[in-house]
């Protein structure tokens, strides 16, 4: 049987646990605290299993690489979430990854891809874009959004690489994962001049639920990497757009219209396209 399917579902679920992610860092008084904190926690979490996995030999340059790409991702993620709404900011950047993911992936790469699968990713990007249309959103936060979906397809094209070449996707998670913390809080920690840490009291504990969300939606995602192919999966998580919406009306009470809606259904039948092959 294919391992098709199963990789699919996991890059589903994935995808609507990032939008609570995402939500979450959006929501924290202090973007940058919250988004260092739930990295950090992310990490100390994962350090035991350091003792419980093989080293990632032959993913050494792709995790190098991949912690890198992911401290420019979030530096440009917390610039667009400092400056706009998460139904604006997280449409674009969400939809800027896939369609380069794609074509660094199908174009460059030669991954393979059915046409139903290309027209699904065709139609989530379209969609979620449209989600972004009549939003205010000024030039600095499209840009920083725009940037943000470039670092995604970056570290998705190398995450997807780097797992398949580790001994096992677990030793490559669980590696990422601490570096990864490590690398952001030092970023962050410098760039604040250490006000990030003053925020511990306060922030810590949805750092810490946001941290074990995050090991469940990007290991799910990693290991969905390791069984199929990157393009069509990396589309996929975007279904967690619909997630966001949800979220960004109901808890965050901001506003929707028809178009919106008509963008959701959108996305879910590029979904049924792309799960068609």
């Amino acid at each position: 049987m294919s391992a098709y399917p199963l990789a699919a579902a996991m890059m589903i679920a994935s995808g609507s646990i990032h939008a609570v992610v995402n939500a979450i860092v959006k929501g924290g008084r202090d973007k940058m605290a919250a988004r260092a904190f739930t990295d950090g926690a992310a990490a100390i979490i994962l350090l035991p299993a350091l003792a419980l996995v093989p080293l990632p030999h032959g993913a050494w340059g792709w995790l190098a690489a991949s912690a890198a790409g992911h401290a420019v991702y979030l530096y440009a993620l917390i610039r667009a979430y400092q400056v706009a709404d998460l139904t604006a900011a997280y449409p674009v950047l969400r939809g800027t990854a896939p369609v380069v993911t794609a074509l660094v992936t199908i174009g460059i790469l030669g991954e393979p891809a059915t046409p139903a699968q290309v027209a699904g990713i065709a139609l989530i990007v379209a969609a979620m874009l449209m989600l972004a249309v009549g939003r205010h959103i000024g030039g600095a936060a499209l840009g920083w959004s725009l940037f943000t979906g470039l670092t995604i397809a970056g570290y998705t094209v190398v995450d997807a690489q780097g797992v398949r070449a580790a001994p096992t996707p677990g030793s490559y998670i669980v590696w990422l994962f601490v570096v990864m913390g490590a690398v952001v809080l030092a970023m962050f920690g410098a760039a604040s001049r250490g006000r990030i840490f003053r925020q511990l009291r306060t922030q810590w504990r949805p750092g810490a639920a946001a941290g074990a969300l995050s090991i469940v939606t990007y290991g799910l995602a990693l290991s969905a990497f390791a069984l199929g192919p990157t393009a069509p999966l990396a589309a996929l998580r975007e279904t967690g757009m619909v997630t966001a919406l949800v979220i960004g009306v109901v808890a965050l009470r901001e506003r929707v219209d028809t178009r919106r809606v008509a963008a959701v259904l959108a996305i879910l039948i590029g979904a049924a396209l792309i799960l068609r092959r």
